[in-house]
């Protein structure tokens, strides 16, 4: 295991003790205590899942994560904050992230979650031995900095969009059914229905298709699920 993960938090404390138990479970781990650290490590390094607090010096991690997904950049964040209305959840959602735990939290679940992100991403080792750019057409996908670009600008993707496009392209050529992408996009979320990955694969379109309408790039096979072609 050698994951990195970057901790963006003001509390030192609260960073010393949790970075101690990720390194004690095999994790590299890295720290920013505001939010204009925090975006400057994440452009200049690539991390594999990014632990990000709302309140925070300099900014707030909500603006943080926004101008993380807007470059282009998928790594998974999860938010962990003191800030547990609904309304504040939906905001972290809103903004791009995948998870969000509030404080006071137990460890042990904290650790589950970040493991269960960690699973839906190729580790970067696994990505360098297979190659970290995808070209197809006017699209590069960087799978080493969780980047998209097309004709050379940066395609805004939010990371489950990012994932997704990720898995069809190292699985070019072959048709993988939605209960397939699922399961490995998504992981086991109870009520995801089908229709998810379709909705998905529409804005994903939008982003990348030269015609959205007559795409060139994720085709459909009626009756058994996309089909990556480079």
């Amino acid at each position: 295991m050698n994951e990195r993960i970057l901790i963006v938090e003001d509390e030192q404390e609260l960073c010393m003790t949790l970075g101690d138990r990720l390194r004690s479970e095999g994790y590299a781990v890295d720290f920013a205590f505001d939010e204009k650290t925090g975006y400057e490590k994440i452009g200049e390094s690539p991390f594999d899942l990014i632990i990000l607090d709302i309140m925070l010096p300099m900014g707030s991690g909500l603006d943080l994560c926004a101008r993380v997904r807007k470059s282009g950049i998928g790594t998974p964040v999860l938010f962990l904050t003191a800030l547990g209305q609904t309304i504040e959840k939906v905001a972290g959602f809103k903004a791009g992230a995948d998870d969000y735990v509030t404080k006071p939290f137990d460890t042990l679940e904290l650790m589950a979650r970040v493991e269960a992100l960690l699973r839906r991403v190729p580790s970067r080792e696994n990505l360098a031995r297979s190659g970290d750019l995808y070209q197809f057409g006017s699209v590069t996908l960087d799978a080493r900095r969780n980047k998209a670009t097309h004709d050379g600008k940066t395609v805004t993707l939010t990371s489950r969009e990012f994932q997704l496009l990720r898995y069809l392209a190292e699985h070019s050529g072959i048709t993988i059914s939605r209960e397939e992408l699922l399961e490995q996009v998504w992981g086991h979320i109870p009520g995801t229905l089908t229709r998810t990955v379709d909705m998905h694969i529409a804005s994903i379109r939008q982003k990348i298709e030269s015609n959205p309408k007559r795409p060139e790039i994720i085709l459909t096979d009626p009756g058994m699920g996309y089909r990556f072609q480079a």
